[in-house]
């Protein structure tokens, strides 16, 4: 197996040697990795792929001096490569849960530990973070446009096989209620799902009574399981569902199956088809049949197909969910908030890059509803220990207010709140700490954190803007550190 620790760039070794040489390696340094916006005008993301990043930070230091050797060659990089193959990861790692529901600007990942040690960490960060988000927030808007099960099964247009086997995890964090990828399944301990292609079908020989035989042995070496057959190879209505009945008929499958049945459409107008599909298994007694729709699907043909009326008990979709096709780009970004006890920034023409400087946490602010309902209020990142973070988890009264206009504001008197921290220590002095969850136990946990927060926050298009802001105290800092570098570029010539 590759060493995921060193998916990295050149540049991150280049610096580190600068880093090295001047005395600067063991500086303490905190990087935030978080994004700055939703892809496809989503209000926020799904997290997932913090365990990947666990797995990928131990292997840090776990190559000799050769394998160093072949990308930073020559007598100038020796001592370098020496101290790289001994360099493990000393520092401490905080992280929103995976199925956690994350917002622009809040920090995902936090990582505070030596310069050199942080510095290196950052492209595998971003290479197993941009990806699982991407997937996981793409796999949230299938789902959150049908109340139907949806099935992952991209694997085959995923970017190689890493990409579908951690996408597929991904997919049904966000909601995806299986996967037909197998390794997926055997790493996570859940079953992983299959049925027939169309090659299945035509290697019986291409005509009706081979389509028959075909669903026959299907189901004869499939017995006692779930038994979907496909039924567009040839002509849907006119023998596909056909057959289909005949096979269930001769082989005894009817409502009473405790395992269950149904068939496949992949082809057509699904929503015709799946309607007259019901009204002829219905027709001969097969109401408990189900009928599983695929064929390049996304959220926005689920939605239409729901509106339309279409007889569809659940979908599977590939491609939109395994390379988040719309935005196959997922922007976290990993920039470093402060160095040695002081806060900085990057300071940017483009608005949106400005970055919050220091050493943060976020807190999630919950109130009960007229119906005694808890409901997400707003999230707040703090300075760990400022003022707002003391307030919050001594339960006073404050109030928060938007960094961009600060005449809006929202109060939040003592006890008729509650709170939780959205970043969790997961590596503490460079050992593992996190608490280990099931695929099943995220997924529930997203479920669960979805389920908080508003219809109109949680709908795809234009959806309701929820509160998101920082303390007042991040804002001091950070506009007296812009208010210094400001004076200074005014000031500064060169002869």
């Amino acid at each position: 197996m590759l060493n995921h620790a060193y998916c990295s760039d050149k540049y991150q070794y280049t610096m580190g040697k600068s880093f090295y040489e001047t005395g600067r390696a063991g500086q303490i340094a905190v990087f935030n990795m978080f994004y700055r916006k939703a892809p496809e005008n989503n209000n926020w993301a799904v997290v997932s792929g913090t365990e990947e990043v666990l797995e990928m930070i131990a292997g840090l230091g776990r190559m000799d001096a050769e394998f160093f050797e072949k990308f930073l060659p020559g007598d100038a990089y020796a001592e370098f490569r020496k101290y790289l193959s001994t360099m493990r990861f000393t520092g401490n790692v905080y992280a929103m849960r995976e199925g956690e529901i994350a917002f622009p600007n809040q920090p995902v990942i936090t990582v505070e530990g030596p310069l050199i040690e942080a510095q290196v960490l950052e492209t595998p960060i971003l290479c197993i973070m941009n990806h699982q988000m991407a997937v996981a927030t793409k796999a949230s808007r299938v789902c959150r446009a049908t109340d139907r099960p949806v099935s992952e099964f991209g694997s085959r247009r995923a970017h190689g096989p890493w990409a579908a086997m951690y996408g597929a995890k991904a997919a049904i964090i966000a909601g995806c209620a299986s996967t037909s990828n197998i390794l997926t399944g055997v790493m996570n301990g859940v079953p992983s799902t299959g049925t027939m292609a169309h090659s299945y079908v035509t290697s019986y020989g291409s005509s009706v009574e081979g389509e028959h035989q075909a669903f026959r042995d299907y189901i004869r070496t499939h017995r006692g399981e779930n038994l979907i057959l496909l039924i567009d190879t040839y002509d849907t209505l006119r023998c596909g569902v056909l057959n289909a009945i005949r096979a269930f008929r001769e082989e005894g499958i009817d409502d009473s199956y405790p395992y269950g049945y149904g068939i496949r459409l992949d082809s057509g107008d699904l929503a015709y088809l799946s309607v007259k599909v019901r009204k002829i298994l219905d027709a001969h007694g097969l109401k408990g049949c189900k009928i599983f729709a695929t064929n390049s699907l996304d959220e926005y043909l689920i939605t239409d197909l729901e509106r339309q009326g279409a007889a569809i008990d659940s979908y599977g979709v590939g491609d939109a969910i395994a390379t988040s096709k719309a935005a196959p780009c997922f922007g976290n970004v990993y920039k470093l908030v402060q160095i040695d006890g002081e806060p900085v920034l990057k300071r940017s023409e483009d608005t949106i890059k400005l970055i919050n400087p220091g050493f943060q946490i976020t807190y999630r602010l919950t109130q009960k509803n007229d119906d005694g309902v808890e409901v997400y209020k707003a999230d707040v990142t703090c300075l760990r220990g400022d003022s707002l973070s003391e307030a919050i988890e001594a339960g006073k009264t404050f109030t928060i207010h938007d960094e961009q206009d600060h005449y809006k504001y929202k109060e939040f008197p003592a006890g008729t709140y509650s709170w939780r921290v959205l970043q969790y220590q997961i590596i503490r002095g460079g050992e593992d700490v996190a608490v280990r969850h099931t695929l099943s136990e995220k997924r529930a946990f997203f479920k669960d954190t979805l389920c908080h927060f508003s219809p109109s926050e949680r709908r795809l298009i234009n959806p309701h803007y929820y509160k998101v802001d920082i303390s007042d105290d991040m804002l001091a800092v950070k506009l007296s550190i812009l208010e210094r570098i400001n004076r200074e570029i005014a000031d500064f010539t060169i002869d």
